[in-house]
């Protein structure tokens, strides 16, 4: 078992910043890739970014391209996500998941273990 906790979100004006983290404990985190999705009222929840277990490849969603920076720091089970450039559009709770696979991927079926989410709030 995996159990996932963000931090980080918050109120934040349009073309600032905000760097979400994601504490893991339980089994060995970086066996795990992992990965950050987002759920905006009254939408589905969409894959934001994924970074495999030895950071060595990265994935995202491509309203975030150039924006967003995911990254992991194993030794201390944690990773995080650098949200640069904010848009009211970026507005969210964002979840962090787990998946016990080498092989990152965007659709959130194939993660195993999700956190509770940190509501992220960008006003214009």
């Amino acid at each position: 078992q995996v159990q996932l906790v963000e931090c980080g979100g918050g109120l934040a004006q349009a073309g600032g910043s905000l760097r979400l983290s994601c504490a893991a404990s339980g089994r060995t985190f970086s066996r795990f890739a992992m990965g950050w999705f987002r759920q905006a009222p009254g939408k589905e929840r969409e894959f934001v970014a994924a970074i495999t277990w030895g950071a060595g490849s990265t994935s995202y969603t491509d309203s975030v391209k150039g924006r967003f920076t995911i990254s992991r720091d194993n030794a201390k089970n944690t990773v995080y996500l650098q949200m640069n450039s904010l848009k009211p559009e970026d507005t969210a709770v964002y979840y962090c998941a787990a998946r016990a696979s080498a092989v990152i991927t965007t659709a959130k079926r194939n993660y195993n273990y999700w956190g509770s989410g940190t509501q992220v709030t960008v006003s214009s």
